[in-house]
């Protein structure tokens, strides 16, 4: 899987957890996620489970960076090498 499909998909889940308004195709892939979409404790875990339903495979929280979360490309990124680990 490629990591524009994992952005897009990444995309598509934070916009259903934001449920603002916002579309996926409005979230920009270098927007930072706390900063310009004020996701917030909550919704950041609902946000990893989701994430976590959507591509079939288990976070691993303890590897996971602040940094990580910092744009939906770093996490996109983030997301491929674990599912490149599991598939």
């Amino acid at each position: 899987m490629s990591t524009t499909v994992i952005e897009d998909r990444v995309k598509v889940v934070l916009a259903k957890v934001l449920d603002n308004g916002t579309t996926a195709d409005q979230i920009g892939s270098e927007a930072d996620l706390v900063e310009q979409y004020g996701l917030d404790s909550l919704q950041t875990i609902t946000f990893l489970l989701a994430i976590e339903d959507e591509f079939d495979l288990e976070l691993d929280y303890p590897q996971l960076q602040l940094d990580d979360l910092r744009s939906v490309r770093q996490f996109s990124t983030f997301v491929a090498r674990l599912a490149g680990q599991a598939g």
